[in-house]
């Protein structure tokens, strides 16, 4: 879809990333969110750790106007050892799905965070999810390792493959 934009996040994107997230909460167990998100309450307690300047990062597709996807770098663990390290993730509009949006995320994200301090990023996809599978391979990242039965959600319990890539030495 090479008429797919990808700029960085906006405040004003928040009503709309949360309403695509909100799809995972609610119908998947991609997230482990048990609980609708309100846009009003994002914006500070998660849009506003995002910037340009850090290595926590957030971009979003847009496709005639419309916001259709996101992929953020985010804090990976709380500890002060893990400061260049980064959780990624990509959200798409179920609509837009395999038409490779999230690649031309996770290119704009990648490409922002050479030259910083980010060090490695992580991934962890809840399984089974041939497509987030297959994206983190094409971009470099490998396979550390699968947490069994760690998240409880629909009734029942969900692997999550966890994913590393090198992004600085």
């Amino acid at each position: 879809m090479s008429n797919v934009g990808i700029r960085p996040g906006r405040v004003e994107d928040v009503p709309r990333l949360t309403e695509i997230y909100n799809y995972y909460v609610e119908e998947t167990a991609t997230s482990f969110d048990l609980e609708k998100h309100c846009a009003a309450d994002r914006v500070t307690s998660w849009f506003s750790k995002y910037s340009s300047a850090g290595i926590y990062r957030i971009f979003v597709a847009e496709l005639d106007g419309l916001v259709v996807g996101y992929c953020t770098s985010s804090q990976f663990r709380v500890k002060a050892a893990y400061a260049t390290s980064v959780e990624t993730s990509v959200y798409l509009d179920k609509e837009y799905f395999g038409r490779g949006i999230g690649s031309k995320l996770y290119n704009a994200l990648f490409a922002s965070l050479i030259g910083t301090s980010a060090h490695r990023a992580y991934g962890g996809v809840t399984l089974p999810n041939a497509g987030s599978v297959a994206l983190h391979k094409n971009f470099g990242f490998r396979e550390v390792g699968i947490y069994r039965e760690v998240g409880f959600k629909f009734g029942r319990y969900h692997d999550v493959c966890w994913f590393e890539k090198e992004i600085g030495s």
